[in-house]
C-alpha cells in the first residue's frame, strides 16, 4: 500500500523539493504538497524574472500572432511542471506524476494532516536572494482567483 506524504511548501527551495518530491514518486508514494505559493525560487529577482519571461514567450509556430497563452502562470503548475521535469519520460514517471497533488494554500481536507518538510531544501541553508513562486506567478500575469 503506498504511503501518503503530507508537505508543506513553505519556505522550501523549488528545484530541491521537486527532486526529492520526484524521488518519493517514483518508489510509489502518493504526495501531497500545500503552501507552493510559498515556495522560493533562488537568485535576484531580475535574472529569476528575465528565466521565467523567456520560457514564457515560447509559442507555436504554426500560427503565433492568434494563439494564446502555452505556459501556465499559476504557482501550483509551475511547481507541477518542475517537478514533472524530474521524472522520467517514460510510463512509469506518467504513472508517478498521477500520484501528485499539489495545492495553493492548504485546502480545508487537510486542515486536520500531519505536515512534513524536507530539510535539505528549506530556504535557511541558502545564502543568497530569492522570490517566493506566489510572487513570479504575480509578475508573469497571474490573476488571483
Amino acid at each position: 500500500m503506498p504511503e501518503v506524504l503530507y508537505i508543506d511548501g513553505s519556505g522550501l527551495r523549488l528545484g530541491r523539493a521537486a527532486s526529492k518530491i520526484a524521488k518519493h514518486l517514483m518508489a510509489g508514494n502518493k504526495v501531497v504538497v500545500v503552501n507552493v505559493d510559498k515556495v522560493a525560487v533562488s537568485g535576484d529577482r531580475d535574472s529569476v524574472m528575465s528565466k521565467y519571461e523567456r520560457w514564457m514567450s515560447i509559442r507555436t509556430l504554426k500560427n503565433p500572432e492568434e494563439v494564446g497563452m502555452k505556459q501556465h502562470r499559476s504557482p501550483d503548475r509551475l511547481f507541477h511542471s518542475a517537478v514533472k521535469n524530474m521524472l522520467p519520460k517514460t510510463p512509469s514517471g506518467k504513472d508517478a506524476l498521477k500520484r501528485l497533488k499539489v495545492f495553493i494554500g492548504t485546502p480545508g481536507e487537510l486542515n486536520k494532516a500531519q505536515f512534513q518538510t524536507i530539510e535539505e531544501a528549506h530556504v535557511k541553508n541558502l545564502r543568497g536572494p530569492y522570490m517566493e513562486l506566489g510572487e513570479v506567478s504575480k509578475s508573469l500575469g497571474w490573476s488571483v482567483q
